[in-house]
């Protein structure tokens, strides 16, 4: 994994009740059981560390840039490109 990567899993590690070291950009969020008080926290933390906003609404249950740990990494790139 790539710095990028390797950030945003520690914030979800940070997160998780119950920490994995499985965690690659396959994995599911939801097989992390974050819960989204948890992912808001979540989405917060990668704000600060990369610098970016996410626009993230928590009562959208269906968004394709949360569904995966790889997307959640590319949503971040794609952001961070956008804003330098």
């Amino acid at each position: 994994m790539d710095e990028v990567s390797t950030k945003i899993v520690d914030i979800l590690k940070k997160h998780m009740k119950e920490p994995r070291d499985d965690i690659g950009m396959s994995t599911a969020l939801t097989d992390l059981k974050i819960e989204s008080l948890d992912l808001a926290m979540i989405v917060f933390d990668i704000e600060d560390s990369f610098g970016i906003e996410i626009p993230y609404n928590a009562n959208e249950t269906d968004t394709n840039d949360f569904k995966t740990v790889g997307s959640v990494v590319e949503k971040v790139r794609s952001l961070a490109a956008a804003k330098a």
